[in-house]
């Protein structure tokens, strides 16, 4: 089908997304987890073909990205049934008005009705945005890089037998099959036909997203996330939290990728975290981390000098810029000239310091004393998620099923006319 066609066949499915009830949207996630598990061997091989093709052309971690293994598809499919048991979010009336001339107002969540993810190589992706869209009452459209899409459109054949099973449509969950420039483009000006745009990806990608867009569009925002170590930090606690934030999965959006160090703990700190990033990783045959130095990290243990743009890098692989710093303050002032507002953390056992950082930084998320590795739907108790917004208005951070609706506002009434019982309360000027 052609992307025009796929934007057509989902508006037949929003109005029974729309209606079905909670029983019935918990059916379906449940039989596609099914088929998902079911259809396993059949992903994996599209999976394996995947990476065949991707490999000499991306990085090792960025291959990592792109890989399934029976795990992953087990936490996929354990995804969707943890989505199942979340209470749905239509129908909830968030805000209830009774106004003096008895009128009922009732401010209610909604379907937003077919939402479109542009993403590039975390197969992973596809299930997670399908189960999300149809819990909270709407049509997906998918549209994946050229690199994951055999692994994509294996997964989403899955679920649509799924979605068949439970008797709601196919189209509910679609793929596009272009994966040229053309679809995305065709998705960002699908005007009437997509009520809300999600990219997942690169700095590239998610700039033509908000420059070109004409339907509503997320701005979801690349990952440079600060972990800054205070002068009251505990040093092993500092060195703990960074090396999970730093290599339990550094090709994620939520991975650490600068580190801020008080002057006053720097001597006695940057050895020890070499120790564990660099030299301990390298003794277990692990890949060890590049420290991209500035020049006061630099005159305390070896690396690599900072370039210019260093500070300003979503690495996605295992680098990391280090920095000191004399104060609080400009480790703040730090943050908000070089951070992407994504997730952004202190280490202190001082609780005044605390304080004010999380005053202080402005992002999605801030943390303290915790790894940044934690931005996620599955950790902040979503099930899954539909991205990490980074925007200053709503959603903001990690986008699950309540960020997916929008809302409407129900006035029920029993005759009322404006200008009549409640005229007195109407100022001159409405």
């Amino acid at each position: 089908m052609t992307t025009q066609e796929i934007l057509q066949a989902a508006q037949t499915a929003r109005l029974p997304l729309a209606l079905a009830d909670t029983d019935t949207k918990n059916r379906a996630l449940s039989a596609m987890a099914v088929c998902l598990t079911a259809a396993a061997p059949a992903i994996l091989a599209a999976n394996r073909a995947d990476l065949d093709a991707a490999r000499g052309t991306m990085s090792e971690v960025m291959l990592d990205r792109l890989a399934l293994t029976p795990t992953r598809l087990a936490d996929m499919a354990r995804g969707m049934r943890e989505v199942a048991t979340l209470p749905d979010p239509v129908g909830t009336v968030l805000k209830k008005v009774l106004r003096p001339n008895g009128l009922v107002i009732e401010k209610t969540a909604v379907p937003m009705g077919v939402v479109a993810i542009i993403y590039e190589s975390r197969p992973n992706v596809t299930s997670d945005a399908a189960a999300l869209a149809v819990k909270a009452g709407s049509a997906c459209i998918l549209r994946c890089g050229r690199e994951a899409w055999r692994s994509s459109h294996a997964i989403v054949e899955a679920l649509r037998t799924g979605l068949a099973q439970a008797g709601l449509p196919k189209t509910a969950v679609s793929l596009v099959e272009d994966t040229t420039h053309a679809s995305a483009h065709a998705l960002m000006t699908a005007n009437g036909l997509v009520d809300l745009l999600i990219p997942r990806g690169g700095a590239g990608l998610i700039a033509a997203c908000v420059r070109d867009a004409t339907v509503p569009c997320i701005q979801t925002g690349t990952g440079i996330c600060h972990l800054y170590v205070d002068e009251a930090a505990d040093l092993e606690m500092a060195v703990s939290i960074i090396e999970n934030a730093k290599t339990s999965r550094p090709s994620v959006c939520n991975a650490e990728e600068v580190c801020l160090v008080h002057r006053a703990v720097a001597e006695r700190f940057l050895p020890l975290l070499k120790n564990a990033l660099v030299d301990a990783r390298a003794a277990r045959g692990e890949t060890p981390v590049a420290l991209r130095l500035d020049a006061r990290a630099a005159t305390i243990i070896p690396g690599t000098p900072a370039g210019e743009k260093d500070f300003d890098t979503e690495f996605l692989d295992y680098t990391l810029a280090v920095g000191v710093v004399d104060t609080l303050d400009e480790a703040i002032t730090h943050i908000a000239a070089h951070s992407t507002h994504h997730s952004d953390g202190i280490i202190t056992a001082d609780d005044a310091a605390a304080k004010r950082f999380v005053a202080c930084v402005d992002s999605a998320a801030v943390y303290v004393n915790a790894s940044t590795r934690f931005t996620d739907g599955a950790e902040f108790g979503l099930g899954c998620e539909m991205g990490i917004s980074t925007q200053k208005l709503p959603p903001r951070g990690p986008m699950g099923l309540a960020e997916l609706c929008t809302y409407k506002y129900v006035v029920r009434g029993s005759g009322q006319t404006r200008g009549g019982a409640a005229a007195k309360l109407q100022s001159p000027c409405q």
